[in-house]
């Protein structure tokens, strides 16, 4: 089995270095490529892919903007491997991360898998809290990955393999972002193939974000997931109203103790100071352990409250996607 790496960039040449130094540091010889896809950046990374042409086998393409889905197709049209395995920039892979993925699909295969995400002691207090969040089982990150069967995992684009049938049959990703990969999956699944989540095969993943950032960022994860719910239902999840249920009882708990009802406002409380024990148990660190918490609260609101609005707009009163939220989708 040839591998290809499909790396989409936009304005991150420090980003892409790391990351190429990261595969040049793999401890198997397993054969692969890694095909680096520039998305009309104005701030271009050719000079960084030059210094590793003599130490991975590397091509290098620059296109029109058009969004990191359409890259990714871009970039498996032109590779020669027979299995995709997409990165985002900022990640950084392990050494024996290529090891885990062969010997899983040489053990059960699947035409596309996906891995979880971790976090290095070098990144920054902000990337910690916030990569415990998201992958954390007392927030959305269990909802997201632990909570998910195995072997109907929705793979996240920032780790992700799909073989070149499973792309040729699907032709790869659709041009909603965020959501692009929850709508391959499923596209996948309503074709006959199967996914499946290969725990060991984790990357550190940067999460190039501050708090502003990351609230813009689930919030359109709110907002993509009743579009995908209306494309399909059949795949439709009450987990997937637990943001905004949190969200609702949380002002509904600050109500009830205005009239000196403080049990639900209480179990809030707990909840957070649960959460911030598991981070401190987590990261050893009292200031990851504050800025985890803070991360939940931006999370559930900035997720809730777009899932609320979406739903309102697009299931309810059948608004066309594509003219009510612009900004999740990339013209091809």
């Amino acid at each position: 089995m040839y591998f290809s790496f499909i790396v989409p960039v936009y304005n991150r040449p420090d980003e892409i270095d790391e990351l190429l130094e990261s595969l040049t540091k793999f401890t198997s010889t397993i054969p692969f490529e890694v095909v680096i896809v520039e998305d009309g950046s104005t701030i271009p990374c050719q000079n960084v892919i030059e210094k590793y042409t003599d130490k991975l086998t590397i091509s290098y393409y620059f296109k029109p903007n058009s969004g990191p889905g359409d890259s990714r197709n871009y970039g498996m049209k032109v590779a020669k491997g027979d299995y995709f395995i997409i990165l985002d920039s900022d990640c950084i892979i392990p050494q024996d991360y290529l090891t885990q993925v062969q010997q899983s699909l040489e053990s059960e295969y699947v035409d596309c898998f996906g891995g979880p995400d971790a976090a290095l002691d070098s990144f920054s207090d902000i990337q910690k809290a916030i990569n415990f969040t998201m992958t954390s089982f007392l927030t959305t990150g269990g909802i997201r990955g632990g909570s998910e069967k195995v072997d109907k995992f929705q793979p996240r684009s920032f780790n992700m393999g799909l073989s070149k049938k499973a792309f040729e049959a699907s032709n790869g990703f659709g041009n909603i972002h965020p959501g692009e990969d929850p709508d391959l999956s499923i596209r996948l699944w309503n074709l006959g193939f199967k996914t499946k989540l290969i725990k060991n095969a984790f990357v550190y993943h940067k999460r190039r974000i501050s708090w502003e950032k990351f609230q813009i960022q689930v919030n359109k994860f709110g907002k993509a997931r009743p579009i995908l719910n209306s494309w399909y239902p059949e795949h439709t999840k009450i987990t997937f109203w637990f943001p905004s249920l949190f969200l609702l009882g949380f002002l509904f708990s600050i109500l009830f103790a205005i009239f000196n009802i403080y049990f639900f406002i209480g179990v809030y409380g707990f909840y957070f100071f649960l959460l911030f024990l598991t981070s401190l148990f987590s990261n050893k660190s009292i200031k990851i352990a504050l800025y985890s918490v803070w991360a939940a609260v931006i999370q559930f609101y900035g997720y809730g409250k777009g899932f609320l609005l979406s739903f309102y707009k697009i299931q309810m009163l059948k608004q066309e996607p594509q003219k009510v939220f612009p900004e999740l989708f990339f013209k091809k």
